[in-house]
């Protein structure tokens, strides 16, 4: 930016510099000239009373009477004069008076009448030199012009770039959660009414965040300690003597666990808390996802199936992501499609990606629909339009994308980072494997 800043003021400076400079060089030239004219007109004229004042009574000069030596005070340096004087008898005679000029010569001539003619000349070559110190005068006084403008452009240019420049990083420190940066004054009203409103909106968003933390902390209170209440209950049923009670409650057991543990991740993420990837075994997962859904799916008439080819590991820093994302598709299918819901992995090796897509066999969706499936808060049926924008968000945290591959039938396609190619020198991180919480 201060380059720019400074391009465009260098660019206005030399251009007005163009525009004042050659029209007072072309002045500067006529000027030199014309007062090169003025002077030789001056002289002849002191050369005229000078001739006049030797003439005699009859307005003649006699023949060689002619004084040169006061012509010759009056001849500028350099110079040379022509005489041209009636001596008696219709005779004319001529005196010149200098050394011969070689080359291009300015002269000026004034007729006296009966008492003659005055002829004044100088080298042109004097005029030139007059001319061309006169044109180098201005073009110094326009380069100083230019040079100290380029100075002060500078000097602008650092004073507007610098604090939108200081501007731009406290807003990309506050974008990425940096809310501690101060936002100061710079003596430019315009920057310092953006600098107190960011200012504001870092303050209003700081205090925002940090209610939500607080709602976040005392929803996970409340909600570990109701889980506590449900696991203490289901440990006193896994006590009963019914094989079935038994069997039942310690599954309910196990999904407390791993909601407690989904809950663990969810405030990690709300409080931003560093996490090391893991690798995530997609096709335990995509099973044990299955095996959950299934009977939602008979009850329904319907069947659910997978399919895997070459290398099913994922990595994530937070596995609930993608468990929690494609429980989301698979859910939309159960609801809003038909048929059989395909669940298939595979590896894009190229990429070191892994691909997991979700199809069933409905009437897919509306074209109108496309581009707003993802929008929070849309449902194009039952639902309140958090499940499909929740599953791309958390993709997405993990450096993956979910989109919509086929409309009809609907397919749903997640891209997520593989763990293919490791670097030998590099211990594997260890393997997930853990259920999916049924929905």
């Amino acid at each position: 930016m201060r380059r720019r800043i400074l391009n465009t003021m260098i660019a206005m400076i030399v251009a007005v510099g163009l525009l004042l400079g050659i029209p007072l060089s072309v002045i500067a030239w006529w000027w030199v000239s014309d007062n090169a004219h003025q002077n030789l007109d001056s002289r002849l004229k002191l050369i005229s009373d000078q001739l006049i004042r030797q003439e005699g009574t009859e307005g003649s000069v006699a023949p060689g009477g002619l004084d040169v030596e006061a012509f010759q005070l009056l001849l500028p340096e350099g110079g040379r004069l022509t005489v041209r004087y009636p001596v008696g008898g219709g005779v004319e005679a001529v005196t010149i008076v200098g050394e011969p000029i070689e080359g291009a010569t300015m002269k000026d001539a004034i007729g006296l009448g009966n008492a003659g003619s005055i002829l004044l000349e100088i080298p042109m070559d004097q005029v030139r030199n007059d001319q061309l110190a006169a044109i180098g005068i201005v073009a110094l006084v326009v380069a100083s012009s230019i040079a100290a403008g380029t100075i002060v452009a500078a000097v602008t240019a650092g004073r507007i770039a610098d604090p939108l420049i200081d501007l731009a990083q406290r807003a990309a420190a506050m974008a990425k959660g940096d809310f501690r940066s101060e936002w100061k004054s710079y003596g430019i009203s315009e920057l310092d009414r953006v600098s107190r409103a960011l200012g504001d909106a870092n303050s209003e968003i700081a205090l925002r965040l940090e209610r939500e933390g607080e709602i976040v902390g005392d929803v996970s209170h409340q909600l570990r300690s109701r889980l506590t209440a449900i696991q203490l209950r289901l440990d006193e049923l896994s006590m009963h003597d019914d094989p079935a009670v038994v069997a039942e409650s310690e599954a309910a057991l196990q999904q407390v666990e791993r909601l407690s543990r989904e809950l663990d991740e969810m405030v990690a993420a709300s409080r931003n808390d560093p996490a090391s990837p893991n690798d995530i075994d997609v096709e335990e997962m995509v099973r044990t996802l299955i095996g959950d859904f299934r009977t939602s799916f008979s009850a329904a008439g319907r069947s659910i199936s997978a399919t895997f080819t070459g290398g099913t590991t994922a990595v994530s820093a937070r596995p609930g992501r993608l468990r929690e994302a494609l429980s989301v598709l698979v859910d939309n299918a159960l609801q809003h499609g038909a048929g059989t819901c395909r669940i298939a992995v595979d590896d894009l090796p190229t990429a070191d990606m892994v691909r997991i897509t979700v199809a069933d066999e409905g009437q897919g969706v509306d074209d109108a629909l496309v581009g707003m499936i993802f929008r929070r808060g849309f449902s194009a049926g039952r639902g309140n339009g958090v499940g499909l924008s929740l599953a791309r968000a958390l993709v997405e945290a993990d450096g993956g994308r979910l989109e919509l591959t086929s409309r009809r039938p609907a397919v749903f396609s997640i891209v997520t980072p593989s763990s293919h190619g490791p670097d030998p020198d590099v211990s594997p991180p260890t393997l997930t494997r853990d259920r999916v919480p049924h929905r």
